[in-house]
């Protein structure tokens, strides 16, 4: 399993602002809910406006359109470094210490396209790079449009990425694409939102090759290891969490969903750097190699 600093180096005052800061993320999307009324109402949507589920994703995307960009900004050399190859045991080389991403790419929940620009990074675009293809499985199509925005912005049209519109549990009966045909999976902050995760994950790990990798950045479950404290007090949080992100789950043992998924020839999965015994929402950063 992954491991961590049990030694806290919180101050009263910063353990204060550790514990409240999911309760200001939480308000900060409620306070979202006026816009996302205006403009359901200015479009004609009423149908999104008067459906409950239909209304949680519209109002997540508008909440998310203001700080997943700064998710984004924040992360983005550290997931660089994570494709390109340049990271283990959590810690970001300056050089190569494994292989980069490459080849046939299955992005996970893509959205509105926040991380199509990683696959235009120089780094990651050799000189063998013109086989590489990236296939984004999204089924909410109401991003399609930003997403496509996204992938023209970072020059990935014509053929390079192609969205799939469907759900992980439909990708087989699409035909989009084929069991053991990609390199590589993608997972950046999605699996804490798609449904049946156990039965899903597993579905993912049939796409991949042998040799395939899988790329991780996902938020996780606090486990009782870390402290019966953090469990509970993210349990609470998690009452109130998914119903103002879009069903984004606090709660989920990604990590040992992962490993059960299937036979893997590695595992190189850490705690992000800085999650410390009090962090809400710790996070687990790495690869596994089947």
């Amino acid at each position: 399993m992954t491991s961590w600093n049990p030694i806290s180096p919180y101050t009263p005052i910063s353990l204060f602002w550790a514990l409240l800061g999911p309760w200001i993320f939480l308000s900060l999307s409620v306070s979202h809910i006026p816009a996302t009324v205006s403009r359901l109402y200015h479009s004609s949507s009423l149908s999104t406006l008067l459906s409950p589920s239909s209304f949680k994703s519209a109002w997540f995307g508008t909440f998310w359109a203001t700080v997943g960009p700064n998710v984004r900004d924040n992360n983005w050399a550290r997931i660089v470094a994570l494709l390109d190859g340049r990271v283990s045991a959590g810690q970001i080389s300056e050089t190569r210490v494994s292989a980069p991403v490459s080849g046939a790419v299955l992005e996970v929940g893509p959205g509105v396209g926040l991380w199509a620009g990683l696959y235009a990074e120089p780094s990651l675009r050799g000189e063998d790079s013109s086989d590489d293809s990236v296939y984004g499985v999204e089924p909410s199509t109401d991003m399609h449009p930003q997403l496509r925005a996204s992938i023209a912005k970072a020059g990935l049209d014509g053929g390079v990425y192609e969205i799939v519109p469907v759900g992980i549990e439909s990708l087989a009966s699409s035909g989009r694409v084929q069991k053991e045909s990609v390199d590589a999976i993608v997972s950046i902050l999605c699996l804490c939102s798609i449904p049946d995760p156990e039965s899903n994950i597993r579905e993912l790990y049939g796409y991949l090759k042998p040799g395939g990798r899988w790329y991780v950045f996902e938020h996780v479950k606090c486990l009782p290891q870390r402290g019966w404290g953090m469990w509970a007090y993210q349990a609470v949080v998690n009452l109130f969490w998914p119903h103002c992100l879009g069903g984004c789950e606090l709660r989920r043992d990604t990590e040992r969903s992962l490993r059960a998924a299937g036979k893997w020839k590695s595992v190189d999965l850490v705690y992000t750097e800085g999650d410390e015994w009090c962090t809400v929402c710790p996070h687990i950063f790495g690869t596994l190699t089947k």
